[in-house]
């Protein structure tokens, strides 16, 4: 089994690089949406946080309150810790499982784990990477992706691009950077060429090259 991190700041485009690859066939792990599957109505992990931040962060329906539990943590680095202390946990265990499962089904598959999170992913010892992929936009574009496709102010932008690690730190661990500033088609040519180098290297075949650089896009998160 091959193993791909995928990561990138929120706006950068990174949810688009991770649709293309599995469109090429790629077994592909959301971290956000097993994040939701953590907190859905009735589990431990919803009930943990109505506890910790009140029952303002629970709808009518049970289900978790995004909006305000949101301007809660991004407000507050140590309650965002809190929550983090909540749910990361779950989140690990479930993608250690959804890995498991992808080999048993195909010793061969190549697995995309897209996470916001990742440079912590690794440095955790969460998951072994073959190859890393970082999307990246400058701060500038991101907010402006963040104000005009989410409606949120500009400090609201800023805030949540300061709440995650920072581009330096994201670079230092890629093997592969897609810049994301320019149109959604030229994101498209470069990720299928970098699926056929990975076609080729889980075969054994090549190595995927350190460093390249791919050209820029503008692929929508």
């Amino acid at each position: 089994m091959y193993v791909i991190g995928l990561t990138g700041g929120i706006a950068s485009g990174k949810s688009t690089v991770a649709k293309r690859l599995a469109e090429l066939g790629a077994v592909g792990i959301d971290a956000d949406q097993l994040a939701r599957e953590v907190v859905a109505p009735g589990t431990v992990g919803l009930a943990a946080i109505q506890a910790e931040f009140g029952d303002s962060v629970v709808l009518p329906d049970g289900s978790l309150n995004r909006p305000a539990l949101g301007a809660i943590i991004f407000a507050d680095p140590e309650r965002r810790e809190r929550l983090n202390a909540i749910t990361h946990p779950a989140v690990r265990q479930l993608t250690r499982d959804r890995i498991a499962a992808a080999d048993a089904a195909d010793p061969h598959a190549i697995v995309v784990y897209d996470v916001p999170l990742l440079a912590e992913a690794v440095a955790g010892g969460l998951v072994t990477f073959d190859l890393v992929v970082v999307v990246h936009a400058d701060a500038a574009t991101r907010i402006r992706r963040m104000i005009d496709l989410r409606g949120l102010t500009e400090a609201e932008a800023t805030q949540r691009i300061g709440a995650q690690a920072t581009d330096e730190e994201r670079l230092a661990i890629a093997d592969v950077v897609i810049n994301n500033t320019g149109s959604i088609a030229a994101t498209l040519a470069p990720v299928d060429a970098l699926w056929e180098r990975v076609l080729a290297a889980e075969a054994g075949k090549i190595a995927v090259t350190d460093g390249i650089r791919l050209p820029s896009s503008a692929a929508q998160d």
